[in-house]
C-alpha cells in the first residue's frame, strides 16, 4: 500500500474518506479502499464501530474499487 503521510492525508477532500465528518478511513486509491474495508470490519467486530458506519465505509470503498 502506498504511504499516506500526515501532509498527504490533510490534502485529501472529505469525500475521499469513509467517514468524512470524522476524516477517518481515507481512500485515495484502491489499496487504501481495501484496507479501509478490512479495518472497518475489525472495528465493527470489536464493538468500536457501528454496523451503519461499517456499511457507509464499505459502500464508499466499493465505489473506489469499481464494484
Amino acid at each position: 500500500m502506498p504511504t499516506l503521510d500526515e501532509d498527504d492525508r490533510d490534502k485529501l477532500k472529505g469525500s475521499e474518506f469513509g467517514l468524512p465528518d470524522e476524516r477517518k478511513y481515507p481512500m485515495p486509491d484502491k489499496s487504501h479502499a481495501r484496507n479501509a474495508k478490512a479495518r472497518a470490519s475489525q472495528q465493527a467486530k470489536a464493538g468500536n464501530l457501528s454496523k451503519a458506519d461499517e456499511k457507509k465505509i464499505d459502500a464508499k470503498a466499493d465505489k473506489v474499487l469499481g464494484k
